[in-house]
């Protein structure tokens, strides 16, 4: 059997990544990123701010402060928020800034892996967006045949 170098090993096992299979790392990327809660900061992260109803998130990306992510997503608990965002800076797909002032001032913004995966992220809130209706008209057909 021929030595590998360690580049040829990372090769590899990149091109054995199966989300099949229970153990694969791509597993736990792919359940970290299908989390509601990081298609969400994902969508902010990459659009201008303009989030009026109806808006798509388009726009250019820009840094955002905790407190600003906090207002736009409604429902999240500070703790889960800062849980997300922590996961998301160790995957390298936002970075966290922090600035010297009174009161300290954190920001985040996305890398470019981060952008990278914000364009599916994007279509994916956008598509939600879009088929609710067909989504819930589709749920009360099946509730009232099974009931």
């Amino acid at each position: 059997m021929a030595t590998m170098t360690a580049a040829q090993q990372k090769a590899q096992a990149k091109a054995e990544y199966n989300a099949f299979v229970a153990a694969c790392p791509s597993r736990k990327l792919l359940d970290r990123i299908s989390d509601k809660w990081v298609t969400l900061i994902l969508a902010a992260l990459g659009s201008d701010g303009s989030h009026q109803l109806g808006a798509d998130c388009a726009g250019e990306p820009r840094s955002m402060r905790f407190s600003e992510l906090s207002r736009l997503l409604a429902g999240v608990s500070q703790k889960m928020l800062t849980q997300t965002l922590r996961s998301l800076e160790r995957d390298g797909l936002i970075t966290r800034t922090v600035t010297p002032t009174v009161p300290v001032t954190v920001s985040y913004e996305l890398t470019d892996l981060g952008l990278s995966l914000h364009q599916m992220m994007r279509g994916l809130k956008t598509w939600a967006e879009t088929h609710m209706d067909d989504v819930l008209a589709n749920r009360a057909t099946y509730d009232t045949r099974t009931t």
